[in-house]
């Protein structure tokens, strides 16, 4: 394993306990590969999700005073999300720390957001258990509060849930998609949709899949107010 000097000041926190953090890092396949009974992340993952949890939490109630409670929990799963979590690891290097099995290779490594995540979790469990709440609190901040902050209602309920709740406050009735246009090879098709309602086209969207395309008609019909 590198050594975490580096990692430390990136972080701005001062260990006590190496040992704790070596374990935040070692994943269950350097005793699967290896026959080994080396302790790994995952009892830190637990109490790191936990806190990651009360603090992000915290953050909306405070950040977002106009958000009733569905809407803070979606902002909340939108930003400690899988993916969210495993780039804040890529963000500060933890991928050049982790400690894998032979079975798992630097590609394999860097691709799996599901590591990235649970040693994201682990090692804010490593900090708290070895440093205490305030510091592990001042550290998750730092990942979390520009992004909460600026992450708005529009942003957290996708286009397509956000116009039907419009439409339905109006009328009983639902709007309709359609594919207008489906082109490109298998492996890189391109679609175009529109948005329908009542027979009148709200608004039209392209992408790479139906749902994408769909999608960005739905934010089209918003953008026009067309409803």
């Amino acid at each position: 394993m590198s050594d975490l000097k580096p990692l430390f000041e990136r972080l701005n926190i001062r260990p006590k306990d190496i040992s704790i953090y070596e374990m935040a890092l070692t994943h269950s396949s350097c005793n699967n590969d290896g026959h080994s009974s080396t302790r790994d992340y995952e009892r830190l993952e637990f109490i790191g999700d936990s806190i990651i949890g009360f603090v992000s939490a915290d953050l909306i109630y405070k950040l977002h005073p106009e958000m009733d409670q569905g809407l803070m929990s979606k902002l909340r799963s939108y930003l400690v999300c899988s993916k969210a979590l495993a780039n804040y690891s890529r963000s500060i290097g933890l991928i050049d720390y982790i400690k894998v099995g032979h079975s798992i290779s630097k590609d394999q490594l860097n691709k799996s957001d599901k590591i990235l995540e649970d040693v994201f979790e682990s090692f804010m469990g490593a900090i708290y258990l070895d440093l205490g709440y305030d510091v592990t609190r001042k550290v998750i901040k730092n990942f979390l509060y520009e992004p909460i902050k600026k992450t708005g209602i529009d942003e957290i309920i996708d286009p397509k849930t956000r116009l039907q709740e419009e439409i339905q406050a109006e009328y009983r009735d639902a709007v309709k998609y359609i594919v207008l246009d489906e082109s490109g090879p298998a492996h890189d098709r391109n679609f175009e949709a529109a948005v329908l309602f009542n027979d009148i086209t709200l608004g039209k969207g392209k992408g790479k899949s139906k749902k994408q395309a769909e999608e960005e008609a739905a934010r089209d019909a918003l953008s026009k107010r067309s409803v």
